[in-house]
């Protein structure tokens, strides 16, 4: 890059550092707890059983080394687009960093997506239109919301994530209430040793449940709007995976007391049977909550696919008008456009089944492929930038190994 084109890209208006560490583990716990819970309890529940819970606490060890790498990677390099810059660091390969942020738009733009045709089912039960108006409706509106400034933009996502997780709260707080029964059963959650059917069941459950914990690794592609990243990433990070696997472990713990997991495993809406079990209120509350999840999940995807769309324009990938910042909001608006475009047709034309499979997988080789680009960087020696969160060796190399597993067993199974 020349010293001309370098002078003109510091001059250019940047991304303003405005976001908080409470901004940035309110984002991350909003695109990390999304609706998917609400659904993955009951088939965790049908392969586990009382073990469930050993399942998620597992799910989360094993992506905790993935974030210490994304920690490290992070504050190495605070820029959108992270992925892609992580990739072009390592391996010096324009065409492989400009795939791999390909891969995350594409991989977030299927994700938001099918959130957006899932909320159309719950807010027809509050507004009985055609589901295409409402899918429309849903994109649209959350689009807008997109475009404002990020603190503004994060701030609204992180009030309906505090609702969203307030949701799952209430069921954590019924459950406890209830009686003496969740924590008399305590013992059951841990199978003897010998007890290989229940270990295996345990094993299958983890692949389903590290599904649930995906979308904590988008936090990287607003370091460079996050206030002191070399601090507050690593920490938001972390505070992210261990906050989401809390929560999971309880709502699951409490979810098979309060029904039996063979009942759980054959409800539509599990999470919504055990609210009505514990307290006696009737679904459209937890519809309402639900509804909260999904707009929520829409909004943060949109928010990460404008920013990783700005990065790879940012990098010289895509054209440099998709790095222009409105004067008023500071934000890529044109890129939010043209993600907010994306999932739109989507979830209009496109049949998403099989499509939306494919996430947990697209997500999982780009774990990998951020791993070994820590491996790589790692291996060359070169001092970090002074503040840089430092993993131990070994970490990366169990991020790749036990994320190259998981796509593998998935694929198998």
């Amino acid at each position: 890059m020349s010293v001309q084109s370098t002078a003109t890209r510091d001059a250019a208006p940047r991304l303003v550092r405005s976001l908080t560490l409470t901004h940035a583990v309110l984002y991350g716990l909003g695109v990390t707890i999304g609706a998917g819970i609400y659904v993955l309890v009951g088939i965790a529940a049908g392969r586990s059983g009382m073990h469930t819970p050993l399942a998620f606490i597992g799910a989360a060890i094993v992506m905790a080394f993935s974030a210490a790498s994304f920690a490290e990677l992070g504050t190495r390099m605070p820029v959108s687009a992270s992925e892609a810059a992580y990739v072009q660091a390592a391996f010096r390969r324009d065409w492989l960093s400009l795939a791999v942020g390909l891969l995350v738009v594409a991989t977030a733009t299927i994700s938001a997506a099918t959130i957006s045709v899932g909320s159309a089912g719950y807010v027809a039960v509050f507004v009985p239109v055609a589901a295409p108006w409402i899918i429309s409706g849903v994109v649209l509106a959350m689009g807008a919301v997109a475009c404002l400034a990020t603190v503004q933009s994060v701030t609204f996502a992180g009030i309906m994530t505090v609702i969203e997780i307030g949701g799952l709260v209430l069921i954590i707080v019924a459950g406890l209430g209830h009686g003496t029964e969740v924590v008399a059963r305590l013992p059951e959650i841990w199978p003897s040793a010998g007890d290989s059917a229940a270990w295996a069941g345990i094993a299958g459950t983890s692949l389903i449940a590290v599904f649930a914990f995906i979308g904590f690794e988008h936090l990287v592609n607003v370091a460079e709007e996050i206030k002191e990243p070399s601090r507050t990433l690593p920490r938001a990070l972390f505070l992210t995976l261990g906050l989401t696997a809390l929560v999971y472990a309880l709502v699951v713990w409490i979810a098979v007391t309060a029904v039996p997991p063979q009942e759980l495993a054959r409800s539509p809406a599990p999470l919504a049977l055990v609210f009505e079990r514990l307290t006696g209120l009737p679904l459209v509350t937890m519809s309402a909550i639900a509804i909260v999840a999904t707009l929520n999940g829409v909004i943060v995807h949109m928010i990460m696919i404008a920013r990783v769309i700005y990065g790879l324009a940012d990098q010289g990938s895509l054209p440099k008008a998709l790095t222009r910042l409105n004067p008023v909001t500071h934000t890529p608006l044109l890129a939010t456009a043209f993600g907010v475009g994306a999932i739109l047709v989507l979830a209009l034309i496109v049949p998403l089944a099989g499509l939306a499979d494919l996430t947990a997988r697209f997500t999982l080789f780009v774990f990998a492929i951020v791993n070994l680009a820590l491996i790589r960087i790692k291996a060359r020696s070169e001092a970090p930038p002074p503040g840089t969160f430092i993993c131990p060796r070994w970490v990366p190399f169990a991020g790749l190994v036990s994320s190259v597993l998981l796509l593998v067993v998935d694929l198998v199974v």
